[in-house]
């Protein structure tokens, strides 16, 4: 029907929108991941933290930030993929409309 054709290009449309989004997520994630890092990474850095970094753990809240945010890094790496499958079966559907809204929500969301 009509109205089932427009509701799956709109589905389509916001997932490969959410597709580009969480690029730019991991984007945003990596380049604070490596903000977080110390500047010198020494030996003596890496082996023996400062004792006045350390937190209750035993770990430094710089390998601590640097860990959350390799996480979420992973985190949004499976969403990512599991969305590009998703819309890479939508447009195996050979439905050209179907393609053209996984195209214009890649586009929108590129420029946006």
């Amino acid at each position: 029907s009509p109205a089932g054709m427009v509701l799956s290009v709109l589905v389509v449309l916001l997932l490969s929108m959410l597709y580009e989004a969480i690029k730019v997520g991991k984007a945003m994630l990596l380049r604070r991941a490596l903000l977080a890092l110390p500047r010198t990474l020494s030996r003596e850095s890496l082996v023996e933290p400062e004792e006045e970094e350390e937190e209750e753990g035993g770990t430094s809240p710089v390998q601590g930030r640097w860990f959350r945010y390799h996480l979420g890094q992973a985190l949004l790496h499976v969403v990512q993929v599991a969305l590009g499958y998703m819309v890479m079966l939508a447009v195996m559907s050979y439905n050209a409309w179907i393609f053209l809204g996984a195209i214009a929500g890649s586009t929108l969301n590129y420029f946006v």
